[in-house]
């Protein structure tokens, strides 16, 4: 009965109350089936240059890489500064460039090369804070003061200065700093950092202006509040789907909460938003350890979901070459590459299998999730996603077990190419679908 229950919920939400509205355009055109990869400058190579990394881009290339995000590239305040080198989102000056990294003419160049490979470049953008010894600490106004004159910071962040919104001198600075990296380094949008912390006023002032400057300009809000997608913002961040992948990894949930979690982003953010899926990124392999630590057995067919499931795929820093290392936050470290050629064949596979679907595209342009109903396991999560004359069917197995279902409502009837391009299939409702544990499967129907 419960899983008749979260059939009915996903038909409603994910269907009937979703179809793609495709006479608009909601999102910038590059990132309509765009797999995004984040760039840890100071990890990424020995060196931890700008230079360094441009030599990196042509593999990134090949790997099939649209989108560079870079952490945030600027100098690092000295006050109350945490480890050696800092937090990258003590933001000294929002006009400059880390000497750590390079130069501003270094950026401009990887900018340069990234566009030339028909590559995208955002960056990380710290809107609520800024270092203790920042350039705009000179303005009295600009930061939340505390009793005793000195600038608030929030949680632990002691090195860290609370900026004041109420300042309309300040909102003018932060969004002309914006301004300033898309019109001098030609970037193409901003990841912006805890954007919740930002007064959504601010948000919806600046993104048409940044429009105005670039029309096609990307905005991803690091939140999960769906004011931020109203109108200033194409995307958000899939923090909840994530620690629910984590959870059902490690035996915590079962796929009961994988549909419940769907669902409910669906009936919160509508049909237009996009989420980023990744199952790892700076914050979470820095504090909470590796994908391999959080997933284990299942790494493999979580990533896959994420590039099945409506939104943008993420790669963080060494996951295309299996990094096992938790990275320093605050210092230089070296990534740790494990079975480097299993992986990167891994992710180009699957980035070839996204770009060459239509049905897996961003929303609204991609096909809907509609579940599959089948004979087997609740555990076992299959489902179709359609667009544009293309039809995909995936099937997960979110167990230690070996899994065999049979597919009763006609999805799984037709002759199928599995996503690596190795394998046809004919099929139909008596066929019996084997999947390994923690395994995944991924079709496209050619007939």
């Amino acid at each position: 009965m419960k899983k008749i229950l979260y059939l009915i919920s996903l038909s409603m939400v994910l269907v009937n109350g979703c179809a793609p509205q495709q006479e608009k355009e909601f999102h910038p055109q590059w990132v309509k089936n765009a797999v995004m990869y984040e760039v840890n400058v100071r990890q990424i190579t020995p060196e931890g240059t700008f230079a360094a990394f441009e030599q990196m881009l042509p593999q990134l290339h090949e790997l099939g890489i649209d989108v560079l995000w870079f952490m945030p590239i600027h100098p690092i305040g000295v006050t109350g500064r945490k480890g050696v080198l800092g937090s990258y989102y003590s933001i000294k000056d929002y006009k400059a460039v880390n000497q750590e990294f390079g130069t501003l003419e270094d950026f401009r160049k990887v900018v340069d090369k990234a566009h030339q490979l028909g590559m995208r470049v955002i960056m990380d953008w710290v809107a609520a804070h800024t270092a203790r010894d920042a350039v705009w600490l000179e303005h009295e106004d600009w930061h939340v003061r505390r009793p005793d004159g000195e600038p608030e910071f929030l949680y632990d962040w002691s090195d860290v200065a609370r900026l004041n919104y109420g300042s309309k001198d300040m909102r003018e600075a932060m969004l002309d700093a914006m301004l300033f990296w898309i019109e001098d380094a030609d970037v193409d949008g901003f990841r912006c950092d805890m954007a919740d912390l930002t007064p959504i006023d601010f948000w919806e002032h600046a993104a048409p202006a940044l429009r105005k400057a670039k029309e096609d300009v990307f905005l991803l809000a690091e939140s999960e509040n769906p004011i931020n997608t109203k109108e200033a913002f194409h995307a958000y961040y899939g923090w909840r789907l994530h620690h629910t992948l984590n959870d059902v990894a490690q035996a915590k949930k079962d796929a009961d909460s994988i549909r419940h979690t769907l669902a409910q982003m669906v009936e919160e953010f509508g049909p237009n938003a996009i989420p980023l899926l990744f199952t790892s990124n700076h914050d979470e392999n820095s504090w909470n350890g590796t994908e391999f630590e959080r997933m284990g057995q299942a790494t493999w067919q979580m990533a896959a979901l994420t590039f099945a499931l409506p939104g943008i795929p993420l790669v963080y820093t060494g996951q295309e070459v299996g990094n096992v290392k938790q990275l320093a936050f605050f210092e230089k470290d070296n990534l740790q590459p494990e079975n480097a050629e299993t992986f990167t064949r891994f992710y180009k596979q699957l980035i070839q299998f996204k770009h060459q679907s239509p049905a897996l595209e961003v929303p609204p342009y991609g096909g809907v999730v509609k579940e599959a109903a089948l004979d087997g396991s609740c555990n076992v999560f299959a489902f179709t996603r359609e667009a544009q004359g293309n039809s995909i069917l995936a099937l997960f197995n979110f167990t230690d077990q070996l899994q065999t279902v049979r597919l009763t409502d006609g999805a799984g009837t037709g002759t199928f190419a599995d996503w690596k391009g190795e394998e046809i299939l004919q099929a139909d409702e008596q066929t019996l679908w084997e999947l390994e544990p923690y395994g995944f499967r991924l079709f496209t129907k050619t007939k």
